[in-house]
């Protein structure tokens, strides 16, 4: 066997070699009632590692907690300044007409907040608690179309001045914001350790939810279960009607003054909720089937407290008294299910 003869062969079993082993990152389904085309090895855009939280991140987060804590106080002394919060009544008139829309009472405003038009806020400051005055200005060209560079008189009254006291960062202080650290320096930390928890659990969503809506596009349902989909159409419904109940009204006027549809239209979206969720599901199941994925005792608990966690519960206890058992189940398998997919996945870089 002549040299080139050889080479041609081994090119050819290297290349059958590197054809199994991409065959064996990439795999499909199919069942009964679906057909995944790929769900192993799926493609994606890549996601962005989490960055590195700088000192400006944790300073930043820390001021917001302090602002949070801020407790008002009420000022008798003095104009009022950018910052503080009035209480004002005001009323617009154009034309020397008011005008709907233009006029409040007790209306709590933070002067600096940009929710007024521009020099409303500023011609605030400068009044005392007590004194009313007059303000001309003129609506912004962008404006509502009724309104838009229309001159414009507010008579404003200034009943009330507030600030925020924002409490200074000590070591008492810290006491009040957590449950762990007693120092500055050490609130500094759980404050970083938090933030990269968090940038990391969004890394892990973001990356968990395109694959699996990638996977969902590589789904086509054979057949939905017919006793299922009504099921969950009629339970939907049952509520709608138990509500229009509770409020006096008819199931059927409710959906077209609440939905601004047709019952049939609403019957048609709930049924169209009910596949797609139910496609999830069957979707889940067939994995979790085809690859062995089981939630078993300690892992259920586990992921219960991330849940009841994440969704603001107390306790698992409390989490497991207001969800079935069996809703509960299908929400962690899918997790599970999320994670192995996300092991098995390849991030390619954007176009």
């Amino acid at each position: 066997m002549s040299k080139k003869t050889t080479t041609v062969l081994l090119a050819g079993m290297l290349a059958g070699a590197l054809c199994l082993t991409g065959c064996a990152t990439s795999k499909g389904l199919e069942t009964k009632n679906l057909k995944i085309s790929k769900y192993k090895g799926v493609e994606v855009d890549k996601v962005d590692k989490p960055q590195k939280v700088t000192d400006e991140a944790v300073d930043s987060a820390i001021e917001a907690s302090l602002n949070a804590n801020a407790t008002k106080k009420e000022i008798t002394d003095r104009a009022v300044e950018n910052g503080d919060t009035v209480t004002i009544d005001f009323v617009g008139k154009i034309d020397g007409e008011a005008f709907e829309g233009g006029s409040a009472q007790d209306y709590p405003l933070v002067i600096g907040s940009g929710s007024f038009i521009p020099g409303f806020e500023e011609s605030v400051i400068g009044h005392k608690t007590g004194e009313t005055f007059d303000w001309n200005g003129t609506f912004p060209d962008n404006y509502t179309p009724e309104y838009a560079g229309k001159a414009v008189t507010f008579t404003i009254t200034v009943k009330g001045i507030t600030q925020n006291d924002v409490p200074k960062l000590t070591d008492e202080v810290v006491k009040t914001l957590s449950k762990t650290s007693k120092t500055v320096k050490e609130y500094k930390e759980e404050v970083r350790k938090n933030l990269e928890t968090e940038a990391q659990s969004n890394y892990d969503n973001t990356l968990a939810q395109k694959v699996w809506d990638k996977v969902l596009e590589n789904t086509k349902i054979k057949s939905y279960p017919k006793k299922e989909v009504k099921a969950f159409a009629d339970k939907f419904i049952n509520r709608y009607k138990e509500m229009a109940s509770s409020y006096g009204m008819e199931y059927e006027t409710m959906i077209k003054e609440q939905m601004n549809m047709s019952v049939e239209d609403f019957e048609k979206e709930v049924d169209k909720m009910a596949k797609s969720s139910l496609k999830q599901t069957m979707i889940t199941e067939a994995i979790a089937k085809e690859e062995g994925i089981k939630v078993s005792g300690k892992e259920y608990e586990k992921q219960l407290k991330a849940l009841a966690k994440n969704y603001g519960y107390g306790s698992v206890k409390e989490l497991k008294a207001v969800a079935p058992k069996e809703d509960l189940e299908d929400i962690v398998q899918n997790k599970l299910v999320k994670e192995w997919l996300v092991k098995h996945c390849v991030q390619v870089e954007k176009k």
